[in-house]
């Protein structure tokens, strides 16, 4: 029974980490890039290997049209505007993850 929990367990993650990679390729990687190294049109910093928690209070803040860092708030508005609060969190769980 052990093992079954344990088996179960994983695979949600491995599914959750799949889906938020895919999720990264649709919505963030035409400007961060590939694996989120890239200066996003030339103005953020690379997002990989960021704090989770600063990830999420970015993605938090630009969702509620609060956080407007470099111009760029109304476009990441619009990015994020989709995401729950658990996509957020799952979201800088997986960026955090990647390599700087």
């Amino acid at each position: 029974m052990k093992k079954y929990l344990l088996l179960m367990f994983v695979s949600s993650h491995m599914l959750l980490m799949a889906g938020t990679a895919g999720d990264y390729q649709n919505k963030c990687a035409n400007c961060h890039g590939a694996h989120a190294k890239k200066a996003a049109l030339g103005k953020s910093a690379a997002i990989a290997g960021k704090s989770a928690n600063r990830l999420i209070r970015d993605l938090e803040g630009y969702k509620a049209g609060v956080l407007n860092k470099k111009g760029m708030g109304g476009l990441m508005k619009a990015q994020v505007k989709q995401l729950s609060t658990k996509e957020i969190k799952a979201m800088a769980r997986y960026l955090s993850s990647l390599p700087r």
